[in-house]
């Protein structure tokens, strides 16, 4: 039985992104799947899909030196034990330390850059040192998986990649499990925000143009949905009881308010991969506004499926908005259907599955 260690930063990507990849991996081709993370709530759910479980520490935050030593120290303790013919790597420590072990044990192994990170979308000598990290753990890599053209480029021009690298749809959607949702009645709009509540997800964005729209449109409402960050608690708060925004915190199942909603605002200028959230929505027949950046700028065709807005840029988002207020139900709903074509023509689960079946294959036959 061959053997598929994966190392990933945490429990809910890996469970709503990879879970068809890790059922095919282990019902179609018998493989042995570890999976290396810290506990969260949707472990269970992976062991039921018959992984074998390692609690692995990560800050994903952190910068300390010391931690991430104990890091490659965990790495290299399981990676011995388990004795993997083949791993997956997902984000940046995983993708770094892991491919370092891999390359120096002489492991196969596939790398998937999920997006860059502030850290190296910002100039500074964090960026220097995580670019050198990134130069040594990749050389050896069997594959390296990018979800946009941009992140792949920005590699090539740091001189980062030489070897093979393949361009897949994000993470991709699952098509059955985000099925389209009948469009609502639009006599009141609802406006959705799905995202965690950090600046960079364009948060201070949205609540400014939802303030001026409030204002303006009494018959719109705007809602939040994702986990809080600390620094918004207080904020969100004082647009809840000024009547702003309705927030909901965090749902472990989004497609209860894709289905209330008309159109997802995603005004985000966080560095991103691929939006799931935009997969997500978009195959639910649902509108998209979002930033015209890599990540987000692949889900929308402009006009069609929804509207582009300038990144950072509070009054262009504030006209999108009311240029799509001002379309009749039915243009409404047909934007939300030409999204459902996109995704299911560009971004089916099944096409990154086979991609990673394809490469695994390579790695072990």
């Amino acid at each position: 039985m061959k053997i598929i260690l994966i190392l990933a930063n945490n429990d809910v990507g890996l469970y709503r992104f990879r879970k068809e990849l890790i059922e095919v991996l282990i019902k179609k081709y018998n493989y042995k799947v570890f999976i290396s993370l810290p506990f969260g709530e949707f472990v269970p759910e992976l062991i039921k899909l018959g992984c074998e479980f390692i609690d692995t520490k990560i800050n994903r935050r952190s910068t300390n030196p010391i931690n991430d030593f104990k890091l490659i120290l965990s790495y290299m303790r399981i990676i011995s034990k388990v004795k993997p013919d083949i791993v997956l790597t997902y984000t940046i420590k995983p993708n770094i330390y892991g491919g370092l072990l891999c390359r120096l044990m002489n492991i196969p192994y596939l790398v998937n850059i999920t997006g860059l990170g502030t850290a190296l979308e910002n100039n500074g000598i964090l960026q220097k040192i995580i670019l050198a990290l990134y130069k040594v753990s990749l050389k050896k890599a069997s594959c390296i998986f990018f979800q946009n053209t941009e992140n792949a480029d920005f590699f090539k021009r740091k001189g980062i990649i030489k070897g093979k690298h393949k361009l897949i749809p994000g993470s991709g959607v699952n098509l059955d499990d985000y099925k389209v949702m009948e469009y609502p009645d639009d006599s009141v709009v609802n406006f959705l925000f799905v995202s965690r509540i950090m600046k960079e997800k364009g948060i201070d964005y949205y609540l400014e143009a939802a303030e001026y729209i409030r204002r303006k449109y009494k018959n719109v409402r705007f809602h939040i949905v994702g986990f809080c960050e600390e620094a918004y608690e207080e904020k969100l708060k004082i647009y809840e009881d000024k009547d702003i925004i309705c927030y909901h915190g965090m749902q472990k199942d989004v497609r209860e308010f894709y289905k209330i909603s008309h159109c997802i605002i995603h005004p985000t200028y966080y560095p991103e991969g691929m939006s799931n959230v935009l997969l997500e929505s978009a195959a639910c027949g649902r509108p998209i506004i979002t930033t015209d950046k890599s990540g987000c700028r692949e889900v929308v065709d402009d006009g069609i499926n929804g509207f582009l807005v300038k990144e950072k840029d509070s009054q262009d988002l504030i006209e999108k908005i009311e240029k799509f207020l001002k379309l009749d139900f039915e243009n409404k709903r047909q934007m939300g259907l030409a999204g459902r074509m996109k995704v299911e023509k560009e971004f089916d689960r099944r096409i990154v599955v086979e991609h990673y079946i394809s490469e695994i294959s390579n790695v072990l036959e």
